[in-house]
């Protein structure tokens, strides 16, 4: 008899984790308590997946002898309580997916910079001449490439609520960018719970792996007991030298993952084309995983030089009397747009505000007093935003939407001046995303 999967959601993640689990024999049903995209629905019906939509139904749910959910779906809704009440084992799309694959797993996890970084590593690889996938919480989902790739290598980016879900799974190569404070309203406000959640990515990790990790990211440092596995470290820093890993002097990022038996790779920030200190760790953390694997360092310098930043990560959007705009809608964190901010040497002036994840902006106050001439808000409740930094700048506005910050921006702006969107808050208030969040910022911009 067939075992019963049953999913909850139907975006990516969803709907290549039915089309993985009709190819391996399962009895798959889907559940959306929300509409589904026209496009999932036309893959759905194409390889015949039943599935509903804008409700669940908890017959056709707690019948399941395995449920794979959406990592967009918190633990706390009945369905899940009632799914647990049963023993109904709840997995992640990585856990499910992982069971089907002997590809060598290089996984990323941090609050901060790593889509950056899987991207860069992903574009080493594929340089190098490596049969690679890239997946996970970027591009399509782990589950959909195993269903219809055969690739050596996968290059995952995975959020905490995708770990929460791992179990059995084993990355050979886990890197964690950092830990600063996100998603609290996920972990009951409870930042030890985020932290453990994080480090999951060492479970099960062997003597043959790799764990890769900053060693500027004083939450990871201290707590790096947490990591429970057996693989061999190596870390990485822009204020000492750490070896066998990589560290920062000058501009000059010096990679060894071998101090005993060959010499360090070097490679000159000023060459590259990711600018700041916040790609140099991302740089870093890339080249380590580069250096483990054989890869040439004339493919990795070739990628460090050529590589484009991700969109919504400090894009530049480009000039409008003579005033900057940058799109770095993806900073959804207070440490994500620490980097932002520090990375601008011109006046700014600041959009940001949204969905608050129980964000401290202390951390960013000095930087705000140094840099920022005006600020606007964008959020539905920006009174932390006012509480934190009102004494620090010259002016606050609350905008009522994102065409109202772009003009009121360009219109405070002088010449010289940076528009910087970087938001340190989710933006699940005003839009679907981050990405339409950074859209709508570029096509107001190029409107004006």
């Amino acid at each position: 008899m067939k075992q019963r999967l049953v999913i909850l959601g139907a975006g990516e993640t969803g709907t290549g984790t039915a089309i993985l689990g009709l190819k391996k024999g399962y009895d798959v049903f889907l559940s959306d308590k929300e509409t589904i995209k026209e496009q999932y629905i036309n893959e759905l019906n194409e390889y015949n997946v039943i599935y509903e939509q804008n409700k669940h139904t908890e017959e056709l749910i707690l019948n399941a002898d395995l449920v794979v959910k959406s990592p967009g779906i918190p633990d706390h809704v009945a369905i899940i309580t009632k799914l647990k009440q049963k023993n109904i084992p709840i997995i992640s799309e990585i856990e499910f997916a992982g069971k089907y694959t002997q590809a060598y797993t290089i996984c990323i996890t941090g609050t901060d910079g790593k889509t950056t970084t899987t991207s860069l590593l992903y574009d080493i690889l594929k340089r190098a001449g490596l049969n690679v996938g890239l997946g996970g919480n970027i591009g399509k989902s782990f589950a959909r490439q195993v269903a219809l790739n055969i690739f050596d290598y996968y290059v995952l980016e995975i959020s905490s609520f995708q770990l929460d879900g791992m179990f059995d799974f084993r990355a050979n190569i886990a890197i964690l960018t950092n830990i600063t404070p996100d998603h609290l309203d996920r972990y009951d406000y409870d930042i030890n719970k985020y932290i453990a959640s994080k480090f999951r990515i060492t479970q099960n990790q062997t003597e043959d792996d790799h764990f890769i990790y900053s060693q500027d990211s004083e939450l990871l440092i201290n707590n790096i007991h947490l990591n429970k596995g057996k693989a061999k470290k190596y870390n990485f820093s822009c204020f000492e030298k750490t070896l066998p890993g990589a560290f920062q002097v000058e501009k000059i990022i010096h990679i060894n993952t071998q101090p005993n038996k060959k010499q360090e790779n070097m490679y000159d920030q000023n060459d590259m084309s990711l600018k700041g200190r916040h790609n140099a760790y991302n740089a870093m953390a890339a080249g380590i995983a580069a250096d483990v694997l054989d890869i040439s360092k004339a493919v990795v310098r070739e990628s460090f030089t050529d590589f484009q930043s991700i969109e919504h990560r400090l894009e530049s959007v480009g000039k409008v009397g003579g005033v900057e705009f940058i799109n770095d809608s993806k900073a959804t964190t207070v440490n994500a747009a620490w980097f932002a901010l520090e990375s601008q040497e011109n006046p700014i002036i600041w959009i940001a505000g949204g969905q608050d994840k129980g964000n401290d902006y202390t951390k960013l106050k000095s930087l705000v007093k140094d840099k920022v001439r005006f600020i606007i808000c964008i959020g539905n409740d920006n009174r932390k935003i006012h509480e934190a930094f009102s004494n620090d700048v010259e002016m606050m506005i609350n905008a009522t939407s994102m065409q109202e910050a772009v003009q009121v921006s360009f219109q405070l702006a002088q010449k010289g001046d940076t528009v910087l969107l970087s938001p340190a808050c989710a933006s699940f208030d005003r839009f679907a995303d981050y990405q339409e969040r950074g859209r709508m910022f570029k096509k107001y911009v190029k409107n004006l």
